[in-house]
């Protein structure tokens, strides 16, 4: 059954039937009688305003006769209903949909093969809090939550432009998850919304359970070897609004609290909404100090590794950093014990209660490694330079970034106890090779933009914090920049 018919009972048991709505508590379906006439209200429990629902009924109660005609829908949606979302329908997939997203359907014994769709939703939603992933020292403490109408609003309050758009998409599948594509006319690249919009409606996913990473693990290209990540995602609105009003498009989901960044380049992970909320000789120092301690989590291990195996390397002033007592385990596998450790720790305090954190930090970070020192598994300096290697890496806010300079790291150190100097040159030359050969969602732009193809103020913006006056105002949109 695609389309209503112009039978009422039928259409009531049809959507009764498809819904299975006296097998679900929670989906109601509730019949009231208008003059003459009978209407017939399907919801769900929960995603409806009481109150508002109350009014309706209390309104309809005290309808005259329910109009009829060709256009008594249409009719009684326009003068019949007073309230400000209305819409009517005959589409049986429409109206299924509308019904599991919380939208009140009503049937009436005259409106034939139409029925009106009521969006009064009010969906459960926590408040629009400061996001912990990604806090700030000053400047605004609102961030994105599951409620994508929530997420449009807050975008909405930052930019009160005519030429911003938020389209509406529905991938379909069970989930039926909505979406959200915005974007200012005039900024974004027309060529890439066309190629991501032919993208996002060929997509027909069995569910977006998952919400963002469902949505991400679908629209990027199929390079799973390699680690750099394709897609930055942000839950502050003003980082999001500032990527729209430089050009770039926002992909909201449904159920997820992130947003989406599109298209995305290795060198926009340099920034972060910390730089622009302080001056801008603070801000620059600040990203020149995370550049510089992130880059450092990269080689240090590596480095200190190709030292110890090859000393001659070394200068005679340099001769300490190569450790007198390795232990009783070879100081590869040491290196690799604690970066597993690291993560095993981080995994405990992410399912520790809040009331013993604390306790679990002293368990993990001093007493298993001061034993582990002690009885001769690991040697102190192991310790030392894993733990500048773990304080280094906190100082990205993208995890995925992080992990992907983890893997690399071990591949590095991997290459250097196999083929020493040699390897460890070698290792350090695939990671220019994995950006070179990264894809983005748009498959067309370089994942080196801006240094290829070069645009050397654009380059230099992501570098120094510059001040708002001396900034690039965005007139045209990205793509011609390529």
């Amino acid at each position: 059954m695609d389309r209503l018919t112009q039978d009422y009972r039928e259409n009531v048991r049809a959507l009764s039937a498809l819904l299975a709505a006296g097998e679900s508590f929670d989906l109601i379906e509730r019949r009231t009688s208008v003059g003459d006439g009978e209407l017939t209200l399907f919801y769900i429990d929960g995603f409806v305003k009481d109150g508002a629902l109350q009014r309706l009924l209390a309104f309809f109660a005290t309808r005259a006769p329910l109009p009829v005609g060709a256009d008594a829908a249409l009719a009684f949606a326009s003068a019949g209903v007073p309230y400000t979302n209305v819409d009517a329908t005959g589409d049986v997939e429409r109206i299924i949909t509308a019904v599991l997203s919380g939208v009140t359907v009503l049937f009436g014994s005259t409106f034939g093969d139409r029925a009106i769709l009521i969006d009064a939703r009010a969906y459960p939603a926590r408040p629009t809090d400061e996001p912990q992933s990604d806090r700030v020292m000053q400047g605004a403490r609102d961030g994105f939550v599951e409620t994508l109408i929530f997420n449009t609003a807050l975008i909405r309050r930052r930019i009160r432009d005519p030429d911003l758009r938020i389209k509406s998409l529905n991938l379909g599948g069970r989930a039926r998850t909505d979406c959200a594509l915005c974007y200012i006319e005039g900024r974004a690249d027309p060529a890439f919304l066309a190629r991501l919009t032919r993208r996002l409606e060929s997509l027909r996913p069995d569910s977006l359970t998952l919400g963002y990473e469902s949505l991400a693990e679908l629209l990027i290209p199929r390079r799973w070897f390699n680690p750099f990540p394709k897609i930055r995602a942000t839950e502050r609105p003003d980082c999001a609004a500032a990527h729209l009003a430089e050009g770039s498009v926002i992909l909201l989901c449904d159920t997820s609290p992130q947003a989406m960044i599109l298209p995305t380049g290795i060198f926009d992970f340099l920034q972060e909404s910390q730089d622009f909320y302080l001056p801008p000789l603070t801000g620059s120092y600040l990203r020149f100090v995370r550049m510089l301690t992130f880059l450092l989590s990269l080689v240090l291990t590596p480095l200190w590794y190709l030292f110890v195996t090859c000393p001659w390397l070394l200068p005679e002033t340099l001769s300490f950093l190569v450790p007198s007592e390795t232990g009783h385990f070879p100081i590869l596998l040491q290196l690799y014990l604690v970066e597993f450790a690291v993560d095993g720790l981080k995994l405990a305090s992410m399912n520790t209660p809040d009331l013993l954190a604390n306790s679990m930090s002293v368990v993990g970070g001093l007493v298993l490694g001061d034993l582990a020192v002690k009885v001769g598994w690991l040697s102190g300096e192991v310790i030392f330079y894993m733990a500048i290697v773990a304080v280094a890496g906190f100082t990205q806010q993208n995890h995925e970034l992080g992990y992907a300079f983890k893997f690399l790291r071990l591949a590095v150190m991997t290459l250097t106890a196999l083929f020493s100097w040699a390897g460890f040159l070698v290792g350090i030359a695939l990671i220019p090779v994995l950006l070179v050969t990264n894809a983005t969602v748009d498959g067309r732009r370089s994942y080196l933009y801006p240094l290829i193809p070069f645009n050397g103020r654009a380059l230099l913006s992501l570098f120094f914090r510059l001040p708002k006056s001396k900034m690039p105002t965005a007139k045209r949109p990205r793509g011609g920049e390529r």
